[in-house]
């Protein structure tokens, strides 16, 4: 794609109640919806129309117990939901996040090639390797393996995935009644995979899918998951409160995928976006301040301690935040690990002011605002090297992601920073990326 023809990318997170914790609670909300089908279908019928790449589930595979008294936990899981939305929608990308932590290379290349076929070339994979510890205990395990080993399991499972994506070539489906022939033996190769982690034979239960295969995507700002994206990634995700640490990073993962052997070109970056939008700022306002009182701080306090891996619910909310153990190179998610260092680092902040101030969205970058205000904020972020689009996160689910369709991605479009249409059928062709 070149510099003249870069857009925007637009990635929406699908959730239940939405992104914010207390956002269940709000008057907006509607309880019956949050657990009815028939509202994701709704908004991804709406996104499509108005143009949007691609939806995005995120994912878990555990809850902690005590959590649910707060707020709703993960909802329907990625790759069933997204097969419904599939039959309700035709061009808009279908993004699921799936562990390799906790499944098997082969099943998954099946799940994500049944999708990509059903939505007819329009399926993406969030790589993610799960660093909850209580997930472990759902899997016969005793403990969560070791942060690298499990980058390094992730690295060879998606090499798998991608010899078993690659098993059918393109011309192997024959389908001719008069030889008999249905489809061309030389052109289906078992993949014979021995490495420390799986020994695939192959080849895959299932032709090659409408885009070659599935779009990948990872979401990690260790220096494991940056060598990763590096590697594989198409899109990432990712978490940036500022312009000069999103620049940063941009840069930092370019560079890396030029080392890699890759065009930096290849890989975009999506920062996440938690919106409020409202055409009135005082009312947008309004709402993020509502929302922070819906929120009970043990909720926060319980997502802290998840993410980082420490249990903060011992420490005092109103003394100075404590200091943190080293995690560099542990099981915590450190994308929130490194965000949390730097506000402690460089300011004094209590817990319970740190929860408030600067948790909102898990720390990601938060616009309450007025259409024009949000799209002035974006403009910036991807005219200045600091995103090529965004992952977009309506903190409200019910009206908000609305609000971002009907306010937001218009103005959007009058600055000729998103399209108006869909330019193939393919999420790869959508998004500029060369076919496969």
């Amino acid at each position: 794609m070149s510099e003249q023809s870069r857009r925007m990318i637009l990635n929406l997170a699908l959730q239940n109640s939405g992104s914010h914790k207390g956002a269940w609670r709000h008057e907006s909300t509607q309880l019956k919806d949050i657990h009815d089908i028939k509202q994701y279908l709704r908004i991804a019928q709406k996104a499509e129309a108005a143009r949007i790449d691609s939806l995005f589930i995120a994912d878990g595979l555990s809850i902690e117990a005590t959590a649910v008294q707060y707020s709703p936990i993960f909802g329907f899981e990625p790759l069933t939901l997204l097969a419904s939305i599939a039959t309700v929608t035709e061009r808009i990308g279908l993004i699921a996040t799936v562990s390799t932590t906790f499944n098997e290379p082969y099943n998954l290349a099946r799940l994500l090639s049944s999708l990509d076929h059903i939505s007819g070339g329009r399926a993406g994979w969030n790589i993610v390797t799960t660093g909850v510890e209580r997930t472990a205990f759902n899997f016969g395990l005793s403990e969560l393996p070791p942060h690298a080993e499990r980058y390094e399991r992730a690295r060879e499972f998606t090499e798998v995935a991608l010899k078993l994506w690659n098993s059918w070539e393109s011309d192997a489906l024959v389908q001719d009644k008069e030889s008999g022939v249905y489809a061309l033996v030389d052109k289906v190769h078992e993949i014979h995979h021995e490495g420390k982690f799986y020994s695939v034979r192959g080849a895959l239960n299932l032709m090659r899918s409408p885009q070659g295969r599935p779009l990948l995507i990872q979401a990690g700002a260790s220096e494991d998951g940056r060598n990763l994206a590096a590697g594989f990634a198409e899109l990432l995700f990712t978490i940036q409160q500022s312009i000069e640490d999103a620049r940063i990073f941009y840069k930092d993962i370019k560079d890396r995928a030029i080392a890699a052997g890759r065009s930096p070109e290849q890989i975009k970056i999506l920062p996440a976006l938690h919106v409020i939008v409202s055409e009135n700022e005082e009312d947008a306002l309004k709402i993020a301040t509502e929302l922070q009182q819906l929120a009970p701080i043990k909720r926060a306090v319980m997502s802290l301690s998840n993410l980082l891996g420490i249990d903060f619910s011992g420490y005092p909310l109103d003394e100075p935040f404590p200091e943190l153990p080293d995690r560099s190179g542990g099981n915590a998610y450190q994308s929130f690990y490194q965000m949390v260092q730097k506000v402690v680092n460089n300011q004094t902040v209590t817990l319970r002011e740190l929860l408030e101030k600067h948790w909102v969205g898990h720390g990601q970058l938060n616009i309450a605002g007025t259409p024009k205000q949000i799209a002035d904020t974006m403009e910036e972020w991807f005219i200045s090297g600091a995103a090529d689009g965004f992952t977009v996160m309506p903190e409200l689910a019910s009206g908000g992601a609305e609000a971002f369709l009907d306010l937001v991605v218009p103005e959007l479009q009058r600055r000729g920073l998103f399209p108006t249409s869909y330019t193939g059928h393919t999420l790869r062709e959508n998004l500029g990326f060369e076919p496969l």
